[in-house]
């Protein structure tokens, strides 16, 4: 049999030591000798010998194994199809980021196929089950995947959560000192509101449609802590104190310091953190306070980079900060939206009913009793608050240190901006509360697993959609005669799969 042979004598071998240490080796059989091939690593860890093993399992294909360019599997090489082709990627390296954060736990290979899948092939879950199908996996009905959705979020959410938070404290080193909270809105396609789907205001821009919002609450770097559901009409500032009294409670988790954008901003907000103890970082709106602060903030000559601090009424700081990049961007921002209303009013589609102050709408005017148009007077005028944007805090950190900590606020976008595009998290498509739960819940494990592959590839010069992209070209053939030949890596892959090695 030749190469096949030789590959046939080949086996690991767990060699004891005289240290007690065990060395994991691959090793050919010659006649009656061994000759040492490969040694993987000694340790004395059960986890790393482990770990050795599976990295021998896999050298021994990848190095030693063999190929399509081997002559005596020519004959069998005639007999395969893309049907043969398997893809390994997603396994190989989203598979040992998962047992690594700890999922493993949960023993239901189901969960792990479904948050891959959302990573590497998102879409419905008629999709998925082709794909387990294609991948010599298993034969599993889009009913039985439907079945499984319905029991995930009350049976496993809890201990996915505490999964998550642990490995987010491990990520962080034990300090959790800030999180950031935010919120997005979930939009579902053709289908009736109920008691959790309502019209609402859409950050997604689809108010018709109906919706839930979904809050998530991070750590630095963006790393996951808890999520929560809310009904599609809720009021945004009213989730806030909810969830940091959940994840408190659950967790022990100590005071941290609770950055938010101005959604989140409201008398009652404000008072309930102080009452509970809770440090903060608002987005404020300095446009709503009151005319003597306006009055202040106006009296300055800003200059790039300049910072104030006013001391409001509640003790609380009003910390506002000018940038001449930000007043280009807002300058920008409001001429676009100008144009806009000049389209529209131009074309005759603007009625009485879009006169109000949501957006660019507050400069427009009512002339007479049909006459709609633009209060340019208004639109100058505006041209003062371009830059300058305002955070109320009451820590009793710098002003630039309250700066720059609200600036991480934008890992909770970018969180949120990967499973609206990345995860295509929305639409949902889902019409039961538990199925939609669900489909949130394994959203919330993809993301991690998205983000610790982000975490280890980012020294490494590799972006995470073309590591995604190479992933799923990962293959493997499996003969009729159930030979399984592992398809060469390229140098990106390679370089992919060692980093996963070497960190899980």
């Amino acid at each position: 049999m030749g190469a096949l042979q030789y590959f046939c004598k080949m086996f690991i071998r767990k060699k004891k030591n005289s240290t007690g240490s065990i060395s994991v080796q691959i090793v050919n059989k010659i006649g009656r000798k061994n000759k040492v091939l490969k040694t993987i690593g000694c340790s004395s860890v059960p986890e790393e010998i482990e770990k050795f093993q599976k990295q021998a399992e896999y050298d021994i294909h990848r190095l030693f194994g063999p190929t399509l360019f081997d002559s005596p599997l020519i004959p069998a090489i005639t007999e395969l199809s893309n049907d043969d082709i398997r893809i390994i990627g997603p396994e190989l390296i989203f598979g040992s980021i998962y047992n690594k954060i700890g999922f493993s736990i949960i023993k239901e290979p189901l969960l792990k196929e479904l948050a891959i899948s959302r990573i590497t092939h998102p879409g419905s879950k008629l999709r998925l089950s082709e794909y387990l199908r294609d991948n010599g996996k298993r034969d599993l009905s889009v009913y039985s995947i439907y079945r499984f959705l319905d029991k995930i979020n009350k049976k496993y959410k809890s201990e996915i959560e505490e999964i998550s938070f642990k490995h987010t404290q491990r990520t962080l080193n034990n300090n959790i000192g800030v999180v950031f909270y935010d919120m997005t809105t979930i939009y579902f396609e053709s289908s009736q509101p109920d008691e959790l789907r309502m019209p609402g205001f859409s950050k997604d821009g689809k108010h018709q449609n109906p919706q839930i919002f979904l809050g998530l609450l991070v750590g630095s770097n963006g790393y996951p802590i808890g999520y929560e559901i809310f009904e599609g009409k809720t009021f945004e500032g009213h989730t806030l104190i909810p969830i940091l009294k959940q994840f408190e409670h659950r967790f022990s988790l100590q005071k941290p310091i609770v950055v938010a954008d101005s959604g989140l901003l409201s008398k009652d907000n404000i008072i309930d953190l102080k009452q509970k103890g809770y440090k903060f970082i608002i987005g404020a709106r300095i446009k709503n306070e009151s005319k003597s602060i306006i009055n202040k903030i106006n009296e300055y000559d800003w200059k790039n980079g300049m910072s104030v601090e006013i001391i409001k009424p509640d003790g609380n700081r009003l910390i506002v900060n000018y940038s001449d990049g930000r007043a280009k961007s807002d300058l920008f921002n409001r001429e676009r939206g100008l144009k806009r209303l000049e389209k529209s009013i131009n074309s005759g589609k603007l009625t009485k009913e879009n006169i109000n102050n949501k957006g660019y709408n507050k400069y427009l005017q009512l002339e007479g009793e049909i006459k709609i148009s633009i209060d340019y007077k208004k639109f100058n005028a505006d041209s003062k608050w371009d830059g300058l944007k305002g955070y109320i805090t009451n820590t009793e950190l710098k002003c630039v240190e309250v700066i720059d900590t609200y600036r991480n606020l934008w890992n909770i976008e970018k969180a949120f901006r990967i499973s609206k595009t990345d995860l295509q998290i929305r639409p949902v498509y889902h019409r039961l509360r538990d199925r939609i739960e669900a489909h949130i819940c394994i959203s919330f494990i993809a993301y991690l697993l998205y983000k610790e592959l982000e975490r280890v590839l980012k020294n490494n010069e590799i972006s995470i959609n073309k590591a995604i992209e190479q992933i799923n070209k990962m293959q493997e053939i499996v003969s009729s005669q159930n030979i399984i030949i592992r398809l060469k890596n390229n140098q990106t892959q390679q370089k992919i799969l060692d980093i996963i090695t070497k960190e899980f």
